[in-house]
């Protein structure tokens, strides 16, 4: 990490077991910061005021005492903060609380040289981190996260998946410092080296799945690895579109044969109706023919059924599919999108579903809670209750769940038959419905 700053990267991010020396790396980086940046304005922030008052600002405090004397002169240390003697206003170290109510307490802190510094960033409201990255306007600045990973959700967790390439990301693990085993053996003993707390005290791993996640990590994962081997696909290809609607929305394509996810979603922005049925033509017209999908299932709310009706003039296999309707299992989902989003769960706990690796996706697959209705029905978390918790719309995983509109209802074949029996068929196939397949 240190050679990363060294090398002038400003986005960095670090989650740890416990007891790696992460304070300690904390406490250097702000005194290294002060003692070479001038003027500078360093704001350190964690969940707990426990974590600034008896963790940091000590760590700070005892580095500092052992610097040589006449450049520990140079500081004025205090409840957190910390100051340079000669121009406090100028250049200073300060500790604050990270107070979702109160996340106007990070504006205001730019300078010519900033840092921020986010300890335990796994438990700061995303509130926090709206503000506090304003700081990141000024040319230079840095921001680092360190933190035990506790949770499947938040910023913390972006930026070790669907935000990883916009930061250098690392990772310790317990096991790796000679100084941080002694707690090893007991976590092992109480709980395992399969469970959530060894993942995350331990291994420096996040969680494999919240407790109402649909989907597990640990089946993505898994899921990732098989992809490795290059298992092969053995049934027939089927695509699922979901068309942004509006803002941020994105629309995404995923091509799906049986078993395997055949590789990453593909995803944009700002396309009408039109544009984005002429991208998925274009995606068909350079598969292979033996290779085209039997069935193309599109989110057919809003401006989907726009791109369902222009792909029927093309004369395309496609299918509009309405997630608000009825499911099949009418009596254990609530709507056919809770349905899908099961559906999908089911596909990947099987042991020969293979993904290609993408953080994003499996990001999305992963932070998709659901709950019970008055009549014990499941319920999927819905896109707007999923953004409110600052989470972005799962374009990418709900094109992936609409393959399971039907597809999986096709004969099964594998793509080598396919292409034996010349499968290049265009034109509408029969029935209006997803449930008429």
């Amino acid at each position: 990490m240190l050679d990363d700053i060294g090398a002038g990267k400003t986005r960095l991010t670090i989650r740890s077991g416990h007891g790696v020396g992460k304070t300690a790396l904390l406490a250097w980086i702000v005194l290294w910061f002060m003692c070479t940046h001038y003027p500078c304005k360093v704001g350190c922030t964690a969940p707990t005021t426990h974590q600034l008052e008896d963790v940091l600002w000590p760590e700070i405090g005892l580095w500092l005492g052992r610097l040589d004397e006449p450049l520990r002169s140079q500081f004025r240390f205090s409840h957190l903060g910390l100051a340079l003697a000669c121009d406090p206003v100028a250049s200073f170290a300060v500790g604050r609380t990270a107070r979702p109510e109160h996340p106007e307490a990070w504006q205001g802190l730019h300078s010519k040289n900033a840092l921020v510094l986010v300890d335990e960033a796994s438990g700061v409201d995303d509130r926090i981190f709206d503000v506090a990255l304003g700081v990141m306007s000024t040319p230079g600045a840095i921001t680092i996260l360190a933190g035990n990973p506790t949770r499947l959700g938040g910023y913390f967790f972006d930026t070790h998946g669907r935000l990883a390439d916009r930061w250098a990301c690392h990772h310790v693990d317990s096991e790796t410092v000679p100084r941080a085993r002694g707690h090893v053996a007991d976590i092992v003993a109480r709980h395992g080296r399969e469970s959530n707390v060894y993942r995350v005290r331990v291994a420096g791993e996040f969680p494999l799945a919240n407790d109402d996640a649909v989907i597990s990590r640990a089946w993505c994962e898994a899921a990732i690895a098989r992809g490795r081997a290059k298992i092969e696909a053995t049934a027939g290809t089927v695509w699922g579109l979901d068309v942004a609607r509006f803002g941020d929305d994105r629309s995404a394509l995923a091509k799906r044969a049986g078993n395997v996810l055949l590789e990453p979603v593909q995803a944009w922005q700002g396309y009408d109706t039109m544009q984005t049925a002429g991208r998925v033509l274009m995606e068909w017209n350079k598969t292979e023919p033996a290779l085209r999908p039997r069935r193309i299932l599109v989110d057919a709310i809003g401006l989907g059924a726009g791109v369902v009706d222009r792909l029927n003039e093309e004369r395309l296999p496609v299918t509009g599919v309405n997630v608000g309707e009825a499911p099949l299992a009418s009596e254990r989902y609530a709507r056919l999108r809770d349905e899908l989003w099961f559906r999908g769960r089911n596909w990947l706990q099987q042991d020969n579903t293979v993904l290609p690796a993408d953080p994003v996706l499996v990001a999305e697959l992963t932070s998709v809670r659901y709950s019970f209705t008055s009549s014990g029905k499941y319920e999927v978390e819905s896109k707007e209750a999923l953004k409110r918790r600052g989470h972005r719309s799962p374009d990418l995983a709900d094109a992936l769940l609409l393959t399971f509109a039907g597809g999986e209802h096709l004969e099964p074949v594998t793509i080598h038959e396919r292409a034996r029996r010349g499968h290049t068929v265009r034109g509408r196939y029969p029935g209006a419905s997803w449930m008429a397949m």
